[in-house]
């Protein structure tokens, strides 16, 4: 038996270890438990706990469910979200009366289910594995008294209800986080229409709506300005109404999966999705899709700015209101005036000062605006100053609008957008400097500067050849490099990298040493200041995915591209290469291949305007030391212009990844470099081209050869290049084949968008094995028919187009979608 005094020593110690979690139920707490400290519950199956938790570094309490099985800790629902706690060892939440209660230190109830119960002794709270927290009248009963789903905080969970009642014609609410460290209500919330037009709506400060779904479509089951839901392969929607309710609930296709719905702190919706191999959660969609869409999202006077972080500045003359919010993201509080304006502090104008404006020009204006009849820009200023609670004033082809409030949802527009007005902020006098100071600083300036330029005139013109190579001319986030400073940095344009439809491509080198790659554009009809307008707007794209253009030059005739050298080449020369020569590993195919999903998912979703490429193929993708994938030549459609069609039809290089559709003559869309990838991915697998001669004589297509072994659930690692040897995962390789047989469907509809691609190759979607596309049964196996996809000559287009229409017509019918 051993010793007795030992085991009951162990039980002891165990006992306080455990926190007191012996005296709870595993996953219950029962009238004459409760629940303090470190204590938790567990649901059955460990999905998720129930417990007292702190926020990032907040010193505060609050009693909330989060995942068990998510290393960051991540709350999905919080009780006491408005009233926290500092001590959780004297504070505990119980059954009382038949509810649920949080009491804090001083055992003040600060929170409860407030229902009305009769069998107040019997009564349970059970966390279930869907993150239901539910309070029932005894453990055996089936009828929830309460259930934490139907009170949701910021997520809403699968299997939970976002419901209208019709009744009231109150919605349940999905409300934000303050911010980061804080749970209480913030300013934006999530809910049905209660106008009854089966549409989610965001709004700010429960009045200001600023998104919404779209109606509800019951048949393709999307919400109408959601089309993003059509290749859905996560979450199930489905939709019910009666006369008392309508609400929309959803569940997810592989129950495994750990996902969620929130209410950002940022003003958006957001589906995430837990990948355990990176150990973080992955954005799957979020609306709005821009930041600077949400509403007043930068607070009070303050200015909101696409394309960097963080979003959020003052505007001159004002500082945020907190500095712990604003580094928390939370810019709800705003921005206030470092300095009072003169007519607050001189009614009487008695010094003679008055408040002066800073004009902000290409802003998006803030509503609520007062419409003066006035007839210049000085009577509409004098307007303005003569109400001290004028706080700013436009004048443009409106009108005279002057602003009596806070100014709202400002919002600052890039340099190459024109849809920008100029508004006139007013400040004290004192944020202007005065114009005796401003004249004493000029004649200091202009003194220092003529001595300087006397001492430097001669050196700069024996230097001014070399510094204009290292240094060139700055034209936005481009340098401006001269013909002549790019010949000698090319030796001539002598050794050559390569060439395609657009041009040739030279190694140089500049005097500071850099190494660059020069593409010298042929083709190229635009005017200089149209030319210089596009590349300004090529420059601002960029991410980690695309080669970066560091310049240009544009003398006459001659329009030349500077991007930074890519060491390791194009991905056609690694791909397509000898057999002695050592093979690219299936790791390193694979990334290039998600690297290049990832940037062309940039360019079609992640620009201001979708861009599309137009060309994808091995030879456009470079790689740098790191065989990080680079996409190239992303923008040389933009460049080329109306002329790029007749370009594309004749480009050495493309035959084999045209779509469709560029064939059959109808509009392309980003559909287009998604078929283009797909016939690029094979070409990864294989380490071959797509159509070549085989030993027999006979031409084989390779996306052929795929189709039949993922539709017959054969050996998929047999269509791997023979060099690797089989050295990969089978579910990689399997996953990448399904991805490029779905991209190269006939219906460009029934192809999935290149953020689901990316989405698929991290292995957040799972992905269905694909109908074969009926182009490849009936042209595949046909020598004579390889020409649709390898030529697009005018001799053969109309009977293309004909063969093209009845394939698509009968894919249509015959395909099924990704996710069925």
């Amino acid at each position: 038996m051993g010793n007795p005094w030992l085991k009951l020593t162990v039980l002891l110690v165990m006992w306080f270890s455990l926190g007191c979690q012996l005296s709870l139920g595993a996953d219950t707490i029962s009238a004459n438990q409760s629940l303090s400290g470190n204590q938790t519950i567990v649901s059955s199956g460990g999905h998720f706990v129930l417990g007292f938790f702190t926020p990032g570094k907040s010193s505060n309490y609050y009693i909330g469910i989060w995942y068990r099985k998510v290393s960051e800790q991540t709350p999905v629902w919080v009780a006491n979200r408005e009233t926290p706690v500092r001590d959780i060892y004297s504070s505990e939440l119980k059954i009382s009366d038949g509810n649920l209660v949080l009491f804090n230190g001083s055992q003040i109830a600060i929170w409860s289910t407030n229902i009305s119960s009769t069998s107040s002794g019997s009564v349970v709270a059970v966390l279930e594995d869907s993150g239901n927290l539910v309070l029932r009248d005894g453990p055996n009963s089936s009828a929830p008294l309460w259930q934490s789903l139907d009170h949701p905080t910021h997520t809403w969970l699968p299997g939970g209800k976002l419901m209208l009642n019709k009744r009231t014609n109150q919605s349940q609410l999905l409300t934000s986080w303050k911010n980061s460290e804080d749970p209480a209500p913030g300013l934006f919330s999530l809910e049905l229409d209660p106008s009854g037009t089966n549409s989610y709506i965001i709004l700010w400060n429960r009045t200001r709506r600023y998104w919404t779904s779209g109606a509800w479509d019951p048949q393709s089951k999307i919400f109408s300005l959601v089309p993003e839901m059509r290749l859905n392969y996560i979450y199930n929607f489905s939709f019910y109404s009666d006369e008392n309710q309508s609400y929309f609930t959803y569940s997810l296709y592989n129950p495994e999966t750990i996902s969620r719905f929130i209410m950002d702190y940022s003003g958006q919706i957001k589906q995430l999705s837990w990948l355990e191999s990176s150990q973080q959660w992955n954005l799957f969609w979020s609306q709005p899709r821009q930041q600077c869409q949400v509403y007043a999202f930068c607070g009070a006077f303050g200015s909101c700015t696409e394309g960097g972080l963080p979003f959020c500045s003052c505007l001159r003359g004002f500082v945020p209101k907190s500095n712990v919010n604003w580094n928390l993201s939370d810019f709800s509080d705003g921005c206030e005036r470092t300095t009072r304006l003169q007519c607050e502090e001189d009614p009487g104008l008695a010094t003679g000062k008055t408040d002066k404006f800073q004009e902000s020009p290409n802003v998006k204006l803030p509503q609520n605006a007062r419409s003066m009849s006035v007839g210049s820009i000085s009577e509409c200023e004098s307007t303005c100053l003569e109400y001290c609670n004028c706080t700013a004033y436009a004048y443009d082809s409106d009108g005279c609008r002057i602003w009596m409030t806070e100014l709202l949802d400002l919002q600052q527009y890039s340099e190459d957008t024109s849809d920008g007005k100029t508004i006139y902020i007013r400040l004290a006098a004192s944020e202007f400097p005065s114009s005796s100071n401003n004249n004493r600083i000029i004649i200091g300036a202009v003194a220092g500067s003529v001595g300087l330029i006397l001492c430097l005139v001669i050196f700069a013109v024996f230097r001014w050849r070399r510094q204009r190579m290292i240094n060139p001319k700055v034209e936005g986030s481009l340098l401006a490099f001269g013909y002549r400073d790019l010949q000698n940095a090319t030796k001539n344009f002598s050794e050559k990298l390569g060439e395609g439809g657009f041009g040739f491509v030279f190694k140089g080198t500049l005097l500071d040493s850099s190494i660059i790659a020069v593409k010298q554009l042929k083709s190229i009809s635009q005017g200089e200041k149209q030319f210089r307008s596009e590349v300004s707007t090529i420059g601002m794209v960029q991410h980690v995915n695309l080669v970066r253009l560091r310049g240009f030059c544009s003398e006459g005739m001659r329009k030349l591209l500077v991007y930074d050298y890519m060491p390791n080449g194009s991905l056609d020369a690694h791909l397509f290469q000898q057999e002695n020569s050592e093979a690219l590993a299936w790791k390193t195919r694979y990334q290039i291949a998600l690297g290049t999903a990832r940037g062309l998912t940039y360019l079609h979703e992640k620009c201001r305007d979708c861009i599309i490429h137009c060309d994808i193929k091995p030879e456009n993708i470079l790689l740098d030391a790191e065989f990080c994938s680079k996409v190239a030549d992303f923008g040389l459609a933009k460049l080329i212009g109306r002329d790029f069609s007749r370009v594309l039809t004749t480009m050495r290089g493309t035959r084999g990844y045209l779509a469709p559709e560029w064939i059959s003559g109808v509009a392309v869309t980003a559909k287009a470099d998604v078929y283009s990838y797909g016939m690029m991915l094979f070409e990864i697998v294989s380490g071959r081209r797509n159509s070549g001669q085989h030993e027999d004589g006979k031409v084989r297509f390779f996306p052929t050869s795929v189709a039949r072994v993922i539709t017959q659930d054969g050996d998929v690692l047999s269509l791997l290049d023979t060099q690797l040897n089989g050295d990969a995962p089978v579910e990689e390789v399997s996953r990448i084949c399904k991805v490029a047989c779905w991209c190269i469907q006939d219906d460009e509809t029934q192809r999935p968008s290149m953020g689901q691609v990316v989405q698929i190759l991290e292995g957040v979607l799972d992905v269905n094995v694909p109908p074969v596309p009926r182009s490849l049964n009936v042209f595949a196996d046909n020598s004579e028919h390889i020409i649709f996809f390898t030529e697009s000559s005018a001799s053969q287009s109309s009977q293309t187009r004909s063969n093209t229409s009845n394939v698509s017509s009968q894919a249509k019918s015959n395909t099924s979608s990704m996710s069925s």
